[in-house]
Protein backbone atom coordinates (compact mmCIF):
# COMPACT_ATOMS: atom_id res chain seq x y z
CA UNK A 1 0.00 0.00 0.00
CA UNK A 2 1.43 3.20 -0.94
CA UNK A 3 0.45 6.18 1.52
CA UNK A 4 0.61 9.92 0.42
CA UNK A 5 0.84 12.82 3.12
CA UNK A 6 -0.78 16.07 1.79
CA UNK A 7 -1.47 19.03 3.41
CA UNK A 8 -5.15 20.17 1.71
CA UNK A 9 -5.25 23.61 -0.40
CA UNK A 10 -8.87 25.24 0.17
CA UNK A 11 -10.14 27.89 -1.71
CA UNK A 12 -12.88 30.57 -0.92
CA UNK A 13 -15.54 29.71 -3.90
CA UNK A 14 -12.50 30.30 -6.75
CA UNK A 15 -10.31 32.25 -5.89
CA UNK A 16 -7.21 31.04 -2.92
CA UNK A 17 -6.86 31.76 0.53
CA UNK A 18 -3.92 31.46 2.72
CA UNK A 19 -4.60 28.80 5.74
CA UNK A 20 -3.19 29.56 9.04
CA UNK A 21 -1.01 26.83 10.91
CA UNK A 22 -4.38 25.52 12.50
CA UNK A 23 -6.15 25.45 9.20
CA UNK A 24 -4.07 23.20 7.73
CA UNK A 25 -4.69 19.78 8.29
CA UNK A 26 -2.71 16.85 6.90
CA UNK A 27 -5.15 13.66 5.47
CA UNK A 28 -3.58 10.48 4.32
CA UNK A 29 -4.31 9.56 1.22
CA UNK A 30 -4.10 5.96 0.03
CA UNK A 31 -3.35 4.12 -3.09
CA UNK A 32 -6.12 1.68 -3.29
CA UNK A 33 -6.17 -0.43 -6.79
CA UNK A 34 -4.38 0.04 -9.52
CA UNK A 35 -4.33 -3.33 -11.60
CA UNK A 36 -6.10 -2.57 -14.93
CA UNK A 37 -4.75 -0.41 -17.03
CA UNK A 38 -7.48 2.03 -16.23
CA UNK A 39 -9.29 2.17 -12.59
CA UNK A 40 -11.97 4.11 -12.30
CA UNK A 41 -14.80 5.80 -11.72
CA UNK A 42 -15.66 4.37 -7.73
CA UNK A 43 -18.20 4.09 -5.34
CA UNK A 44 -18.15 3.73 -1.68
CA UNK A 45 -20.45 2.29 1.27
CA UNK A 46 -20.55 0.42 4.44
CA UNK A 47 -22.31 -2.47 5.02
CA UNK A 48 -22.79 -4.89 8.24
CA UNK A 49 -19.28 -3.30 9.44
CA UNK A 50 -17.39 -3.55 6.26
CA UNK A 51 -16.84 -0.95 3.99
CA UNK A 52 -17.68 -2.14 -0.13
CA UNK A 53 -16.22 -0.13 -3.47
CA UNK A 54 -17.61 -0.88 -7.16
CA UNK A 55 -14.59 0.20 -9.46
CA UNK A 56 -14.70 0.25 -13.21
CA UNK A 57 -11.78 -1.84 -14.63
CA UNK A 58 -11.02 -1.59 -18.26
CA UNK A 59 -8.68 -0.52 -20.98
CA UNK A 60 -9.67 3.31 -21.46
CA UNK A 61 -12.00 5.83 -20.05
CA UNK A 62 -14.07 5.48 -23.17
CA UNK A 63 -16.31 2.52 -23.82
CA UNK A 64 -14.30 -0.25 -25.97
CA UNK A 65 -16.34 -3.98 -24.79
CA UNK A 66 -13.72 -3.82 -22.23
CA UNK A 67 -15.18 -2.21 -19.12
CA UNK A 68 -16.25 -4.34 -16.14
CA UNK A 69 -16.98 -3.77 -12.60
CA UNK A 70 -14.59 -5.11 -9.69
CA UNK A 71 -16.40 -5.44 -6.13
CA UNK A 72 -14.62 -4.86 -3.13
CA UNK A 73 -14.32 -5.31 0.40
CA UNK A 74 -12.37 -4.03 3.73
CA UNK A 75 -12.80 -4.00 7.20
CA UNK A 76 -10.17 -1.48 8.25
CA UNK A 77 -9.73 1.20 4.80
CA UNK A 78 -6.72 -0.34 4.42
CA UNK A 79 -6.46 -3.79 3.59
CA UNK A 80 -8.75 -4.88 0.22
CA UNK A 81 -10.14 -7.98 -0.67
CA UNK A 82 -11.55 -9.03 -4.38
CA UNK A 83 -15.31 -10.28 -3.46
CA UNK A 84 -16.86 -10.04 -7.02
CA UNK A 85 -16.46 -9.02 -10.83
CA UNK A 86 -19.53 -8.09 -13.21
CA UNK A 87 -19.00 -8.15 -16.85
CA UNK A 88 -20.72 -9.08 -19.85
CA UNK A 89 -19.25 -10.39 -22.88
CA UNK A 90 -19.76 -8.29 -26.06
CA UNK A 91 -20.45 -5.14 -24.08
CA UNK A 92 -18.97 -2.01 -21.97
CA UNK A 93 -20.09 -2.31 -18.45
CA UNK A 94 -19.63 1.28 -16.88
CA UNK A 95 -19.59 2.82 -13.47
CA UNK A 96 -21.75 0.92 -10.84
CA UNK A 97 -23.45 2.97 -7.90
CA UNK A 98 -23.70 0.78 -4.62
CA UNK A 99 -26.78 1.55 -2.46
CA UNK A 100 -28.47 -1.06 0.51
CA UNK A 101 -31.99 -1.93 -0.31
CA UNK A 102 -34.57 -1.98 2.18
CA UNK A 103 -34.48 -5.80 2.67
CA UNK A 104 -30.60 -5.50 3.85
CA UNK A 105 -29.06 -6.47 0.36
CA UNK A 106 -26.50 -4.49 -1.84
CA UNK A 107 -27.82 -3.41 -5.07
CA UNK A 108 -24.83 -2.35 -7.89
CA UNK A 109 -26.17 -0.21 -10.40
CA UNK A 110 -24.73 -0.20 -13.30
CA UNK A 111 -24.97 1.05 -16.92
CA UNK A 112 -23.93 -1.72 -19.94
CA UNK A 113 -23.94 -0.62 -23.97
CA UNK A 114 -22.02 -0.38 -27.28
CA UNK A 115 -19.91 2.18 -28.35
CA UNK A 116 -18.82 2.44 -31.75
CA UNK A 117 -18.57 6.67 -32.33
CA UNK A 118 -21.62 7.12 -29.67
CA UNK A 119 -23.27 4.57 -28.22
CA UNK A 120 -25.61 2.24 -30.58
CA UNK A 121 -27.02 0.69 -27.20
CA UNK A 122 -26.63 1.58 -23.42
CA UNK A 123 -29.37 0.53 -20.64
CA UNK A 124 -29.27 -0.06 -17.08
CA UNK A 125 -28.64 -3.25 -15.24
CA UNK A 126 -28.46 -4.19 -11.57
CA UNK A 127 -27.06 -7.28 -9.18
CA UNK A 128 -27.35 -8.25 -5.67
CA UNK A 129 -25.42 -9.52 -3.07
CA UNK A 130 -26.34 -11.96 -0.37
CA UNK A 131 -27.95 -10.45 3.30
CA UNK A 132 -24.13 -11.11 3.92
CA UNK A 133 -22.69 -8.64 1.33
CA UNK A 134 -21.39 -11.54 -1.04
CA UNK A 135 -21.95 -13.54 -3.60
CA UNK A 136 -23.51 -11.04 -6.27
CA UNK A 137 -25.71 -12.12 -8.41
CA UNK A 138 -25.37 -12.18 -12.48
CA UNK A 139 -26.26 -8.36 -14.07
CA UNK A 140 -30.04 -8.42 -15.29
CA UNK A 141 -31.53 -5.53 -17.08
CA UNK A 142 -33.63 -3.50 -15.27
CA UNK A 143 -37.50 -2.08 -16.70
CA UNK A 144 -39.24 0.80 -17.12
CA UNK A 145 -42.28 2.92 -17.86
CA UNK A 146 -40.98 5.11 -20.03
CA UNK A 147 -40.13 4.37 -23.78
CA UNK A 148 -36.65 3.22 -24.12
CA UNK A 149 -34.06 4.74 -25.62
CA UNK A 150 -30.32 5.29 -25.03
CA UNK A 151 -31.00 5.17 -21.11
CA UNK A 152 -28.80 5.52 -17.78
CA UNK A 153 -29.84 5.59 -14.26
CA UNK A 154 -26.75 6.61 -12.86
CA UNK A 155 -27.37 6.47 -8.88
CA UNK A 156 -30.02 5.33 -6.43
CA UNK A 157 -30.88 6.24 -3.05
CA UNK A 158 -33.69 4.70 -0.85
CA UNK A 159 -35.90 6.71 1.35
CA UNK A 160 -38.73 5.26 3.25
CA UNK A 161 -38.34 1.73 1.54
CA UNK A 162 -38.36 3.62 -1.91
CA UNK A 163 -35.58 3.67 -4.45
CA UNK A 164 -35.25 7.04 -6.34
CA UNK A 165 -33.21 7.75 -9.26
CA UNK A 166 -32.29 9.80 -12.10
CA UNK A 167 -32.37 8.47 -15.72
CA UNK A 168 -31.44 10.79 -18.16
CA UNK A 169 -31.89 9.47 -22.03
CA UNK A 170 -29.50 10.38 -25.24
CA UNK A 171 -31.38 11.09 -28.45
CA UNK A 172 -31.34 12.79 -31.56
CA UNK A 173 -32.57 16.21 -29.72
CA UNK A 174 -31.34 17.44 -26.43
CA UNK A 175 -31.21 14.73 -23.55
CA UNK A 176 -33.78 14.52 -20.73
CA UNK A 177 -33.61 13.80 -17.49
CA UNK A 178 -36.81 12.07 -15.27
CA UNK A 179 -36.55 11.27 -11.73
CA UNK A 180 -38.03 7.22 -11.61
CA UNK A 181 -39.01 5.17 -8.42
CA UNK A 182 -38.63 1.65 -7.64
CA UNK A 183 -39.70 -0.70 -4.72
CA UNK A 184 -37.61 -3.74 -5.74
CA UNK A 185 -34.70 -2.15 -7.94
CA UNK A 186 -35.84 -4.07 -10.94
CA UNK A 187 -38.77 -2.20 -12.34
CA UNK A 188 -38.65 1.79 -12.38
CA UNK A 189 -41.56 3.92 -12.49
CA UNK A 190 -41.57 7.74 -13.68
CA UNK A 191 -42.41 10.20 -11.17
CA UNK A 192 -41.49 13.64 -13.40
CA UNK A 193 -39.85 15.32 -15.64
CA UNK A 194 -36.39 17.16 -14.08
CA UNK A 195 -36.14 19.54 -16.97
CA UNK A 196 -32.72 21.69 -16.04
CA UNK A 197 -32.15 22.42 -19.78
CA UNK A 198 -28.20 22.11 -21.17
CA UNK A 199 -28.32 18.25 -21.64
CA UNK A 200 -28.70 16.98 -17.92
CA UNK A 201 -26.59 13.46 -17.76
CA UNK A 202 -25.27 12.12 -14.29
CA UNK A 203 -27.25 12.86 -11.08
CA UNK A 204 -27.16 12.09 -7.32
CA UNK A 205 -30.60 12.32 -4.95
CA UNK A 206 -30.65 13.29 -0.92
CA UNK A 207 -33.22 13.60 1.57
CA UNK A 208 -33.39 15.80 4.36
CA UNK A 209 -34.80 14.94 7.71
CA UNK A 210 -38.46 16.44 6.36
CA UNK A 211 -37.98 14.02 3.11
CA UNK A 212 -37.60 17.10 0.99
CA UNK A 213 -35.25 15.55 -2.09
CA UNK A 214 -32.62 17.40 -3.44
CA UNK A 215 -31.05 16.66 -7.43
CA UNK A 216 -27.27 17.34 -8.10
CA UNK A 217 -27.22 17.60 -11.61
CA UNK A 218 -24.66 17.77 -14.44
CA UNK A 219 -25.44 19.60 -17.45
CA UNK A 220 -23.13 18.98 -20.93
CA UNK A 221 -24.35 22.00 -23.04
CA UNK A 222 -25.07 25.85 -23.30
CA UNK A 223 -23.12 26.98 -20.08
CA UNK A 224 -22.42 23.70 -18.39
CA UNK A 225 -22.30 24.99 -15.13
CA UNK A 226 -24.30 22.13 -12.60
CA UNK A 227 -27.74 22.54 -11.02
CA UNK A 228 -29.26 22.13 -7.55
CA UNK A 229 -33.12 20.97 -8.19
CA UNK A 230 -35.18 20.70 -4.96
CA UNK A 231 -38.83 19.19 -4.58
CA UNK A 232 -41.21 18.37 -1.95
CA UNK A 233 -43.29 14.95 -1.98
CA UNK A 234 -44.75 13.83 -4.15
CA UNK A 235 -41.91 15.22 -6.15
CA UNK A 236 -43.71 17.24 -9.34
CA UNK A 237 -43.16 20.06 -8.66
CA UNK A 238 -39.37 21.48 -9.31
CA UNK A 239 -37.00 24.57 -8.31
CA UNK A 240 -33.66 24.90 -9.66
CA UNK A 241 -30.70 26.49 -8.59
CA UNK A 242 -27.66 26.99 -10.85
CA UNK A 243 -24.14 26.50 -9.54
CA UNK A 244 -21.10 28.53 -10.57
CA UNK A 245 -19.17 25.59 -11.54
CA UNK A 246 -18.95 22.59 -14.23
CA UNK A 247 -19.36 18.64 -12.60
CA UNK A 248 -18.20 15.50 -13.36
CA UNK A 249 -19.42 12.81 -11.23
CA UNK A 250 -21.32 14.69 -8.86
CA UNK A 251 -21.96 13.35 -5.33
CA UNK A 252 -22.97 14.92 -2.28
CA UNK A 253 -23.84 14.88 1.13
CA UNK A 254 -25.73 16.65 3.84
CA UNK A 255 -22.62 18.15 6.10
CA UNK A 256 -25.67 19.61 8.37
CA UNK A 257 -29.27 21.14 8.21
CA UNK A 258 -28.01 23.92 6.03
CA UNK A 259 -24.63 22.61 4.34
CA UNK A 260 -24.03 20.07 1.86
CA UNK A 261 -20.55 18.55 1.28
CA UNK A 262 -20.34 18.04 -2.72
CA UNK A 263 -17.58 15.83 -4.43
CA UNK A 264 -16.89 16.61 -8.37
CA UNK A 265 -14.42 16.93 -11.25
CA UNK A 266 -13.29 20.57 -10.03
CA UNK A 267 -12.85 22.29 -14.23
CA UNK A 268 -10.08 24.95 -13.32
CA UNK A 269 -7.35 26.73 -15.41
CA UNK A 270 -4.44 24.20 -15.79
CA UNK A 271 -6.16 21.29 -15.80
CA UNK A 272 -9.21 19.13 -13.85
CA UNK A 273 -8.86 18.23 -10.09
CA UNK A 274 -11.20 16.60 -7.79
CA UNK A 275 -12.47 19.15 -5.61
CA UNK A 276 -14.63 19.15 -2.39
CA UNK A 277 -16.91 21.59 -1.52
CA UNK A 278 -18.75 22.88 1.36
CA UNK A 279 -21.94 25.05 -0.38
CA UNK A 280 -25.08 26.07 0.61
CA UNK A 281 -28.67 24.40 -0.37
CA UNK A 282 -28.51 26.55 -3.20
CA UNK A 283 -25.28 25.15 -4.03
CA UNK A 284 -23.17 28.34 -3.53
CA UNK A 285 -19.77 27.23 -2.74
CA UNK A 286 -18.16 28.51 1.01
CA UNK A 287 -15.05 26.43 0.50
CA UNK A 288 -12.97 24.02 -2.05
CA UNK A 289 -10.81 21.52 -1.17
CA UNK A 290 -8.58 20.23 -4.25
CA UNK A 291 -7.38 16.57 -3.77
CA UNK A 292 -4.51 15.18 -5.17
CA UNK A 293 -5.15 14.41 -8.69
CA UNK A 294 -5.03 15.66 -12.22
CA UNK A 295 -5.78 14.64 -15.47
CA UNK A 296 -8.41 12.13 -15.72
CA UNK A 297 -10.05 12.09 -12.72
CA UNK A 298 -13.45 12.69 -10.39
CA UNK A 299 -16.02 10.62 -9.56
CA UNK A 300 -15.99 10.36 -5.53
CA UNK A 301 -17.94 7.48 -4.10
CA UNK A 302 -18.88 9.63 -0.27
CA UNK A 303 -19.48 8.48 2.99
CA UNK A 304 -18.90 9.68 6.81
CA UNK A 305 -17.27 7.20 9.11
CA UNK A 306 -16.39 8.05 12.96
CA UNK A 307 -14.95 11.78 12.65
CA UNK A 308 -13.80 11.68 8.87
CA UNK A 309 -15.22 12.40 5.29
CA UNK A 310 -13.96 9.21 3.83
CA UNK A 311 -13.56 9.81 -0.35
CA UNK A 312 -12.46 7.34 -3.04
CA UNK A 313 -11.98 8.71 -6.21
CA UNK A 314 -10.13 8.10 -9.26
CA UNK A 315 -6.85 10.25 -10.95
CA UNK A 316 -4.33 9.98 -13.05
CA UNK A 317 -1.45 12.00 -11.69
CA UNK A 318 0.69 9.03 -11.35
CA UNK A 319 1.23 7.51 -14.45
CA UNK A 320 -1.99 6.17 -15.06
CA UNK A 321 -5.93 6.24 -14.00
CA UNK A 322 -5.73 4.45 -10.35
CA UNK A 323 -8.33 4.39 -7.36
CA UNK A 324 -7.45 6.73 -4.34
CA UNK A 325 -9.13 7.07 -0.50
CA UNK A 326 -8.82 10.71 1.25
CA UNK A 327 -9.98 11.05 4.69
CA UNK A 328 -11.09 14.32 5.70
CA UNK A 329 -11.74 15.95 9.36
CA UNK A 330 -15.41 16.61 9.02
CA UNK A 331 -14.20 19.45 11.48
CA UNK A 332 -11.91 20.76 8.84
CA UNK A 333 -15.18 20.91 6.69
CA UNK A 334 -17.77 22.75 8.73
CA UNK A 335 -14.27 25.55 9.79
CA UNK A 336 -15.32 28.73 8.31
CA UNK A 337 -12.56 29.93 6.15
CA UNK A 338 -11.39 33.36 6.42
Amino acid sequence: MKYIIVFIVVWVGLFPTTLSAQQQKEILVTRIWDKAPHNAFPDLIRFKSHFYAAIREGNDHMPDKSGQVRLLRSKDGDSWEDIGLLQMEGYDVREARLSITPEGKIMVLTAVGIYNKGYQELFPMVSFSDMKGLNFSELERTTMDLSPSLDWIWSLTWEKGVGYGVIYQVGEGPWETYLLKTTDGRHFEKVSQIDTGGNPNEATVRFDKDGKMYVLVRRESDDRMGVFASSTFPYQDWKYDKMDIRLGGPNFLFLDQNQFVVGSRFHREGGAKTGIFTTDLKGNIESTIILPSGGDTSYPGMIYYKKDLWVMYYSSHEEKSIIYLAKIPVSQLKQKIK
